[in-house]
């Protein structure tokens, strides 16, 4: 594990004892930290009892405290327990603060900080591709993979990969990333910043500002024009400019499989500049892109049965991420619904004359019935089950049936991943 000995004989207390705040008071634990744990689960609890003070950090006396660490599904804004640090001066942390002070102690290396309201994951795993197909020693972490404070060290000249979400910068005042790439900000998550959307695009665009001088930022032009958060001295690369500036052509996306439509040549374009920066050869970079093999549950292909492709879009949970994926392909039946986040269709508007029939589901399911009807066949089919057979029934070959569902997976299951694996089992029944 990763740990600091800029913690040792320090008082830190970890509220959620899921994945990150374990791993996180484990390695605190580790390097000598007086810690304090809390989780609402009895079994979280007892995994520590003995081994450190177990109590609720809200009826504690954090005075002294080097840190409050809470886990990112925390909500700053209406959780008590910003207000009950911030009374006795102790900073609210994540586990990505604590990987940025354990920075010094660890063998010579960079890290490439990646945010943005959508592609975040597969940027970070396709930078991690062209650096492990590269020689180079890499591992990826933050909102991706295992927690960060959970994997061993990389030797010298290692490149960490972070996936960062904007709770997760709200944690962090203090990683100042070699490379930091801001792909994108659309209305998302906005409970979580009192449905301001300039204090959430803040909050990205933090990324940015933590940098030093000399070190990399990139981002699209159009978010760039008016974040102005920038560090001083740092230096600019612009998504758009990409793919001219390093030699490679717009038609070459034809030879990546699992990077297809306008986002992923987004995607691909800050990752090729990410890597160009590292150093990774342009030949390199090129072979890597084509043996790219995806990301579960972002535009997967699941199947070709019958001429009729399955594709597995279920991380599609607001309709900025689903319009890209309706733009990749034609002769689309789009299963769509869920928990939605946002009247309207968004970004999707512009798609739908790629969309040969609509299948709705969840609880928004009508409300999008209501949206498309009179624009292309629609049918409530309220279940997943419905929805997929009703769709390959009427798919001929040569279409795609596309669960994008650009809602969150809430209302019928724990989350996009149980959603995506229901989709994969049901077309692997359909073979």
């Amino acid at each position: 594990m990763i740990t600091s000995p800029a913690w040792k004989d320090k008082k830190y207390a970890v509220l959620g004892l899921a994945r990150s705040g374990r791993a996180t008071a484990e390695a605190l634990l580790a390097a000598g930290a007086d810690v304090l744990v809390w989780d609402d689960r009895a079994e979280a609890r007892a995994a520590f009892a003995g081994r450190c003070t177990v109590a609720d950090p809200l009826e504690a006396d954090l005075a002294g405290y080097a840190g409050m660490v809470v886990s990112p599904g925390v909500p700053l804004n209406t959780h008590p327990i910003k207000p009950h640090a911030d009374s006795s001066g102790v900073p609210v942390i994540g586990d990505i603060e604590l990987f940025a002070q354990a920075r010094a102690a660890l063998p010579r290396h960079k890290v490439v900080g990646i945010t943005g309201t959508n592609g975040k994951s597969t940027t970070t795993a396709l930078v991690h591709h062209m650096l492990k197909e590269a020689g180079v020693p890499a591992t990826m972490g933050g909102n991706i993979g295992l927690p960060i404070l959970e994997q061993e060290p990389l030797p010298e000249g290692g490149v960490y990969v972070l996936e960062l979400s904007s709770y997760q910068i709200d944690l962090t005042h203090s990683l100042a990333c070699d490379v930091a790439v801001l792909l994108n900000i659309t209305p998302d998550h906005l409970d979580r910043y009192d449905g301001d959307f300039a204090k959430y695009a803040a909050s990205k665009s933090r990324l940015l500002a933590m940098q030093t001088r000399g070190q990399n930022a990139i981002a699209r032009f159009t978010d760039a024009r008016v974040l102005g958060q920038f560090a001083e001295g740092s230096i600019a690369s612009i998504l758009e400019d990409v793919l001219q500036n390093r030699g490679i052509a717009p038609g070459e996306q034809a030879e990546w499989p699992s990077l297809q439509g306008p986002h992923n040549r987004e995607n691909a374009a800050a990752a090729i500049e990410a890597c160009d920066i590292l150093g990774i050869p342009t030949a390199q970079i090129r072979a890597a892109l084509k043996s790219y093999p995806g990301l579960p549950h972002r535009m997967e292909r699941v199947a070709k049965i019958s001429g009729v492709a399955y594709v597995n879009d279920s991380k599609g949970t607001n309709t900025a991420a689903s319009a890209p994926a309706l733009a990749a392909f034609e002769n689309i039946h789009w299963i769509v619904g869920g928990l939605g986040k946002e009247p309207g269709l968004g970004e999707c508007e512009a798609e739908l004359g790629r969309v040969k029939a609509a299948y709705t589901i969840g609880r928004a399911g009508p409300d999008f019935a209501a949206l498309l009807e009179g624009r292309v066949p629609v049918e409530q089919c309220e279940t997943l089950d419905r929805a997929v057979a009703s769709a390959a029934a009427k798919a001929a070959a040569g279409d795609t049936v596309l669960l994008s569902p650009a809602c969150a997976s809430f209302d019928q299951y724990a989350d996009f991943e149980k959603r995506g694996d229901h989709f994969r089992a049901l077309v692997e029944r359909l073979a």
